[in-house]
């Protein structure tokens, strides 16, 4: 009676190690996707990106250099000082979206361009998104807003 118990023991515990375990497996499948990782423009210089991954690049966008093209496709080029990225969007940009300030964009780098599908503007006059304010602060660009 008792090796019965045993038994049926090591067979629950066994049970429930493999369902842990496909659980596990289960949710890290279904976060792949939703995972982005932030880049500053000097990341994705030094070691560029595959084509098929997407993550989030963020800096400021330098002055000048907002063209927009015909239909809703927009290029510019966000840095953080010690690199630049060519950034290529197709959509409405924010309200807040100028030269000079402070965004982050979704996407993939493809042939020397990031092409964003989603554009987020900072949204007020001293918030920076926390991955941008690091990046700037490591290349020496970062300076602190008027109060």
């Amino acid at each position: 009676m008792k090796s019965l118990k045993k038994q049926r023991r090591i067979q629950i515990i066994a049970l429930t190690t493999v369902a842990l375990v496909v659980a596990t497996a289960l949710i890290g499948y279904a976060m792949r996707d939703g995972i982005n990782f932030f880049r500053s423009p000097s990341q994705v210089m030094e070691q560029p990106p595959e084509a098929s991954e997407v993550f989030r690049i963020g800096g400021l966008v330098e002055e000048g250099s907002i063209m927009r093209g015909q239909g809703e496709t927009v290029r510019f080029v966000v840095t953080d000082g010690g690199a630049s990225v060519p950034v290529a969007y197709t959509g409405v940009l924010p309200d807040l979206f100028s030269e000079n300030q402070g965004m982050v964009g979704t996407g993939r780098y493809i042939n020397g361009t990031f092409e964003a599908s989603e554009i987020l503007a900072k949204h007020d006059e001293t918030y920076m998104p926390k991955e941008v304010m690091d990046a700037l602060k490591e290349q020496g660009v970062y300076q602190e807003p008027d109060t």
